[in-house]
């Protein structure tokens, strides 16, 4: 529904008392709007403490999921909803950096622990995974690249590292390149230029999916 004018004038014009009714009752049904509310009003913490109290939880979560690691799709199952996790955060919170910090942790993390199990299976069992992976590897340099260039070099060694698991491994080599990923972007921080358009051609064209 589309707030007009007149309606907001309405809403304006409402006594405080009712105000706040409907405000409680619409928090009630918006966890994420309450979150963010809480974050704005309540919260004594940044951004930056709030970020390293998530990594913490984040990175526990994973390593229950390396221990407990069942297939290649249940595997992915799990990082989509960490990663679901991530998103709630950075929509809470507004945090940026945080965004691209904690998704390359997601894939880093996974495939430490993971990557040589992984290669014992079979491309049609890892097909959708390694996908995915790439995607999520897409959507960090497109992340790293929103944000100004002071902070890109934090990224480098992490970048490094998840370019060396994808080179490890023969199957989400043949993946990336098949679906126009350049391991170098990774190995060697060099995010291209146009990386948003080359993205865009690449899902225009049936790629990434």
């Amino acid at each position: 529904m589309t707030l007009d004018k007149d309606f907001k004038t309405a809403i304006a014009n409402l006594p405080s008392s009712e105000k706040n009714k409907l405000l409680f009752r619409l928090l009630k049904k918006e966890p994420l709007l309450c979150n963010q509310l809480y974050f704005k009003l309540i919260n004594t913490k940044s951004v930056d403490e709030l970020r390293d109290e998530f990594e913490t939880t984040l990175l526990y979560n994973l390593k229950q999921t390396v221990l407990r690691f069942y297939s290649p799709g249940y595997l992915m199952m799990d990082l989509r909803f960490t990663s679901g996790d991530i998103t709630e955060h950075v929509k809470t919170t507004k945090d940026k950096f945080g965004d691209a910090y904690l998704n390359l942790l997601l894939l880093n993390t996974a495939l430490d622990g993971l990557n040589e199990t992984l290669q014992s299976y079979t491309p049609s069992k890892t097909k959708k995974l390694y996908v995915y992976m790439l995607s999520k590897a897409f959507k960090i340099l497109l992340l790293i690249d929103s944000l100004h260039e002071d902070y890109r070099i934090d990224f480098n060694a992490d970048l490094r590292i998840l370019g060396e698991y994808f080179s490890s491994n023969n199957q989400i080599m043949k993946a990336a390149l098949y679906h126009g990923f350049d391991i170098e972007w990774l190995l060697l921080s060099d995010i291209p230029e146009n990386i948003k358009e080359i993205h865009l051609d690449l899902r225009a064209r049936g790629f990434l999916k």
